[in-house]
């Protein structure tokens, strides 16, 4: 099997966008390449795809972001830096927002509300960077005078609308993120931290609950069931138990759980990971599964060729005590790990199927 390539994020790509800026406005040449330290050691070195002087105190630079194989809609983009010397202020280095880059209006971020959507690292990368540029420039100016650097992302504000920002009240473009600079595939640390900071917005909202779904199909059938503020909903994709584990943590009182069959039969069958690569639901276990909760004629639906199909054919069969008993078992094992009620919802075509 082909090994998945690591990319860089957007933080890494903004820092390396200052250098270059930095590079370019204090010494006056353009620089193809530029590398950059990276928070958990070695160096980095990006290719730099624009670089130019916007006047005698201004540079620009920027870096086309490569998220190697993650399927990270960011992937391409132009992470820009606009750099110019000013006043020195209460900061010899200031961190500004520009078009294409969000703002946050809730609270429960790591970022202060009203300020840009860049993260504490990516700051502390963005300012490592202008750093090492006006030391490698031997410019006297950068260390008499202030740097302000401002990010920019161009489509910035269209990329955002396939991303969870709005949900957690970061407006008007992306984020700038990264807690290593390192994007990897399909990464798990992406999914999990994008739940931890739902939930943190959740409770900085007031909310005592909050309703966890699958996908977004699951998640629009719970927006109509239940009415809840915007805040309430977490798309938690395959991470079931952290995101039941992360419920607790952060004391919510009552959660939802919209799941569609084949998740929510690993729910009852105490699968912590729904994803089909962390153990595989197999068309035997499942139909043994059903049979312990009492399904009669079982022999008939080891045939079946998927979950979804088992479902089909139970309700062929009228065996909606069958159902049920899925949905309360997938209650069972949730509350278990949440320690807090748990309402389960079936969703299928569009609708609540059932609930326990």
């Amino acid at each position: 099997m082909k090994r998945l390539r690591s990319g860089y994020t957007t933080g890494a790509c903004a820092a390396a966008a200052a250098k270059a800026a930095t590079l370019c406005l204090l010494t006056k040449d353009l620089q193809p390449r530029v590398e950059i330290p990276f928070p958990q050691g070695g160096r980095v070195t990006f290719a730099v795809h624009m670089a130019a002087l916007a006047g005698p105190y201004t540079a620009v630079a920027s870096i086309i972001k490569d998220a190697g194989d993650d399927p990270d809609v960011t992937n391409g983009a132009e992470i820009e830096a606009l750099i110019r010397v000013i006043e020195t202020g209460k900061d010899r280095i200031r961190i500004l927002g520009g078009p294409g880059v969000g703002i946050v209006t809730k609270p429960g971020l790591p970022v202060q509300v009203g300020e840009p959507a860049i993260n504490p690292m990516p700051k502390k990368m963005i300012k490592k960077a202008v750093e090492e540029a006006i030391s490698e420039s031997g410019c006297a100016i950068g260390q008499v005078l202030g740097i302000e650097v401002i990010i920019s992302v161009p489509n910035g504000e269209r990329l955002a609308e396939h991303t969870l920002n709005r949900r957690l009240g970061i407006l008007g473009g992306i984020s700038i993120l990264g807690t290593t600079g390192i994007v990897r595939p399909i990464s798990a640390e992406a999914w999990t931290a994008t739940i931890k900071a739902s939930m943190d917005v959740a409770r900085a909202a007031g909310l005592s609950e909050v309703a966890l779904s699958t996908g977004r199909t699951s998640e629009a059938v719970l927006e109509a069931e239940l009415g809840l503020p915007e805040e309430a909903y977490v798309m938690m994709g395959d991470y079931l138990e952290f995101s039941l584990l992360e419920a607790r943590a952060h004391g919510f009182s009552r959660l939802h759980l919209g799941c569609m069959w084949a998740k929510l039969v690993k729910a009852a069958m105490g699968i912590p990971q729904t994803h089909v690569r962390h153990g595989a639901l197999e068309i035997k276990a499942m139909v043994s599964f059903l049979k312990d909760l009492g399904l009669k004629d079982s022999d008939k639906f080891y045939n079946a060729n998927t979950a979804r199909e088992i479902y089909w054919r139970l309700k062929e069969a009228g065996e909606k005590e069958i159902i049920c008993l899925v949905c309360k078992r997938a209650k069972a094992f949730a509350e278990g790990v949440a320690g807090i009620p748990v309402s389960v919802y079936l969703i299928d075509s569009g609708e609540v199927a059932e609930r326990a």
